[in-house]
């Protein structure tokens, strides 16, 4: 045999050697991540999946994918996806900051809470709602999807303290102190004026927080507002949807100081999903101004009703299939987790999706797709026991260390 063809069969022989031990290693992450995914008991701190109860067509005990394009969160792909619990957020938008107002606001609250009591209820063979980690595990043994509830934006708490105690009598476990604009408890990192910080009002809100053992959720509030509340609590607080600014420079983010003041504070860090966060989006001039639009003709979405809400939404998304988004990555998402366990610890990281708000990356665009985060962990070398601290050891951890603190 030539020498020539010698060394081609070598190479040959060799590449399918390569191949096939690339293969078994490929296979062998996939099925370690598998089963760390399916032992561990993984929770979602931030979803607005309760939006989606305004549509007819959706029902959440169906797989929607193919017929809510939009749609991120149901109980048979949380079971595909394996996850065990979601926190459903009973989302306000921040409307006139005025007694009628305000009434408004707790109004559509109460009816958020409403349709996700029936709404569990309706389904109950196969769901639940847990206020606590002991109820959750009770349900996850039932094999049954667990719903836990937080508020997202204390706008619906206006000025009356006492409704702060009703919502977490209602199951509510976190409040989100503010949302886009500011409000009467803190200033908030997306309004042009939020230097302020916690209220008076606010400081009232956080100590009742404390004293009934409910998480004082940190995403969305302005800089100042987070270090006032840090400094403040008496219990760890939660961010239940935020990711690094360090690696991208969104005021929603978190800097490497508020990542190391939150693990000071033993609170934890949910990473968000939603693209815009986790890298800067690139431009997209004709689909931008598309969008601004919809926002001005719907008064920036604040203060409607259910049917103009609907009608608004289906609009804003109109531009979708048209002028697509280039959308952030899976692996994206564990950088930021890379990053965040850098700076704060392995025991202050978790995740909150933000799916049907906007969250949704390429590789993990809706709750079957979990698992993809699990496996790109395992590939960047994370161990089971670490991976389990971050899909909900750390967030249950914080949610029974504020339960411990109540009642002082």
């Amino acid at each position: 045999m030539k020498p020539e063809l010698k060394l081609i069969l070598f190479l040959f022989f060799s590449l399918l050697v390569l191949n096939s031990s690339t293969a078994q290693k490929s296979n062998s992450l996939e099925a370690k991540a598998a089963r760390i995914h399916q032992s561990a008991f993984t929770v979602d701190s931030h979803t607005d999946t309760p939006l989606n109860f305004l549509n007819k067509s959706y029902d959440i005990s169906k797989d929607n994918s193919k017929t809510i394009s939009r749609s991120c969160v149901d109980f048979p792909r949380m079971r595909a996806g394996g996850l065990d619990a979601a926190f459903f957020a009973v989302f306000i938008g921040q409307g006139p900051r005025t007694a009628e107002g305000n009434a408004k606001a707790k109004a559509k609250a109460e009816t958020i809470f409403d349709s996700i009591y029936a709404t569990v209820t309706r389904n109950n063979d196969i769901s639940g709602i847990a206020t606590s980690q002991a109820e959750a595990m009770k349900l996850v043994k039932q094999k049954k999807s667990v719903v836990f509830i937080g508020v997202e934006n204390g706008y619906p708490i206006g000025n009356d303290l006492s409704n702060v105690k009703h919502f977490y009598n209602r199951g509510a476990r976190y409040i989100t102190l503010c949302h886009t604009k500011n409000n009467d408890i803190c200033t908030s990192s997306t309004d042009t004026a939020n230097k302020t910080g916690l209220s008076d009002f606010g400081k009232q809100v956080v100590r009742e927080m404390n004293r009934l053992g409910m998480m004082v959720d940190v995403s969305h509030v302005s800089d100042q507002s987070f270090y006032d509340i840090l400094k403040l609590s008496k219990a760890p607080v939660l961010a239940s949807h935020s990711c690094a600014r360090a690696l991208c420079d969104n005021p929603r983010n978190l800097t490497d100081d508020m990542l190391r003041a939150l693990a000071a504070n033993n609170g934890v860090v949910q990473m968000c999903i939603l693209s815009d966060y986790v890298k800067k989006p690139l431009p997209n001039p004709v689909r931008d101004s598309l969008r601004q639009s919809i926002r001005k003709k719907y008064h920036n979405f604040q203060d409607l009703t259910d049917e103009q809400w609907e009608i608004a939404i289906t609009e804003f998304h109109s531009f979708d299939d048209k002028f697509p988004q280039q959308l952030a990555t899976v692996q994206d998402v564990i950088n930021h987790i890379d990053h965040m366990v850098k700076i704060a610890g392995i025991d202050h990281v978790g995740i909150g999706t933000d799916f049907d708000g906007g969250g949704g990356v390429d590789g993990c665009k809706d709750v079957s797709q979990m698992g993809n985060i699990t496996l790109e962990l395992v590939k960047r070398g994370y161990c089971e026991k670490d991976i389990e601290k971050i899909w909900g050891g750390n967030l249950m951890r914080v949610l029974r260390d504020v339960e411990k603190g109540s009642g002082s």
